[in-house]
């Protein structure tokens, strides 16, 4: 495997959350199959693609957040072929009209508690035809195109069957010593694109800073450790409000992208490191994380930027501050140890919070792997290595929380339902203060 391919995949830019811009490039694509006015659109989609479009919000919209929004506006949208920055196409007259389109009861979504894995079925109907999309596994793989019932020809990436083995299922045959050599086989067109992804997380955190008070801005001043950490959660809490920014995803997440990169690009070069060994760390911290995200599934009952970018960054880490394979995967183990089970409850503002954590918990793991402490073997899930807990955490994540997603899920339509319609139309995320206020 070449570390260029695997950034092609799993290295990837985004303009807000990644699923509800999936079922906007899905609309889109839909839409794109036909012409005339836009009449309806429905939307069938797996529990966690909801969930993770449950409170998020959609750049370009001022703030407008939901799934309603997401599918409106990109039924809207002229180009799908932006695919995760179709939002950039928002403009006030797709709003008017996806309002208009939203109280007139005309955007419908459903739920397939069938599906386990990420999957989105979208179908818009014009007043000249009806077009459908179908995206599975990954959040750009469409999987089927229809144009007034019958089949549109795919290109071949598109056409992959999900069944393919991913690229992180190939990871996964690696140990962390084979991990380590990967990264380290990094070109210079590789260095450069993982450079490039750290810059745009790193520009959306230190903007994401400008919204919130000054005293949390001040307690990040206090040290290196502080400022990476609250760096990471204002970031997050830029992306998950919605603002303008495109962020570099890994393994289909944007906030899994910045929990890796911002600490490891931040704190390497505040303590010094090389552009080389900083660039080696992040790519071995990417590859943890992907590996994880395979044992956890693209979405999950756990929060994947803990969970999974959590536990890479703590091996990143290790790696950055000279360890090698025995630290990383003591690492990893204190990181299963501390971090393993803490939901997700879908895509919001409060993700914030919890990025910001799982980055403080590896800081803690990464010190104590490398003075030779880990959690042993005979505590709880912990596996013999590494590696043995990663598939342990999997387990917990894909068989052991099923009923804790229902209850999730359950709990959030009751919420909905009991907000009144205030989260339809004029839905927004009210705003942290700001330095101002």
């Amino acid at each position: 495997m070449l570390i260029s391919e695997y950034l092609a995949e799993e290295w990837k830019p985004a303009l807000g959350c990644t699923e509800p811009a999936s079922i906007a490039f899905a609309a889109a694509t839909a839409a794109k199959q036909v012409e005339g006015p836009v009449e309806s659109v429905s939307l069938s989609c797996d529990a966690r693609i909801y969930k993770n479009c449950y409170a998020v919000g959609i750049p370009f919209s001022d703030h407008r957040v939901g799934i309603l929004w997401a599918l409106a506006v990109g039924s809207l949208l002229p180009d799908p072929s932006l695919e995760l920055e179709c939002f950039r196409q928002i403009d006030g007259n797709i709003l008017a009209e996806a309002e208009k389109r939203i109280a007139a009861g005309v955007i419908h979504v459903e739920v397939d508690t069938g599906k386990e894995d990420l999957f989105i079925d979208c179908r818009v109907v014009r007043s000249k035809g009806q077009g459908r999309a179908v995206i599975e596994g990954q959040h750009t793989r469409l999987v089927h195109v229809e144009k007034n019932s019958r089949p549109v020809s795919l290109r071949k990436v598109d056409a992959v069957a999900p069944s393919t083995p991913h690229i992180r299922e190939r990871l996964c045959g690696l140990n962390f010593e084979q991990l380590v050599e990967l990264a380290r086989s990094l070109t210079p067109k590789d260095r450069q694109e993982l450079r490039r992804g750290a810059e745009l997380n790193l520009a959306i955190a230190e903007h994401g800073l400008t919204l919130f008070p000054e005293r949390f801005v001040e307690m990040a001043r206090q040290d290196s450790l502080s400022q990476t950490s609250r760096l990471v959660c204002a970031g997050v809490y830029a992306r998950m409000w919605g603002e303008d920014f495109t962020v570099m995803t890994l393994a289909g997440s944007g906030n899994k992208g910045i929990v890796c990169s911002v600490p490891i690009f931040h704190w390497g070069q505040e303590q010094g490191k090389s552009k080389s060994d900083i660039d080696e760390a992040l790519a071995l911290a990417c590859l943890v994380t992907s590996v994880t995200t395979h044992h956890l599934g693209t979405l999950s009952a756990v929060c994947g930027a803990s969970n999974a970018a959590g536990l890479g960054l703590a091996a990143g880490l290790v790696l950055l501050e000279g360890g090698g394979p025995k630290e990383i995967s003591m690492a990893v183990n204190n990181m299963v140890g501390n971090v393993t089970g803490m939901i997700c409850d879908g895509a919001k503002i409060g993700c914030a919070l919890k990025t910001m954590t799982a980055v403080d918990t590896a800081f803690r793991a990464t010190s104590l792997a490398l003075s030779n402490i880990g959690i042993p073997y005979s505590d709880g899930i912990v596996g013999a290595d590494g590696m043995d807990s990663l598939k342990n955490v999997g387990r917990i994540a894909t068989r052991g929380m099923l009923h804790t997603d229902e209850e999730i899920l359950k709990i959030m339509q009751e919420k909905l339902r009991s907000f009144d319609g205030k989260n339809s139309a004029g839905s927004r995320i009210a705003p942290i203060k700001n330095h101002s206020s």
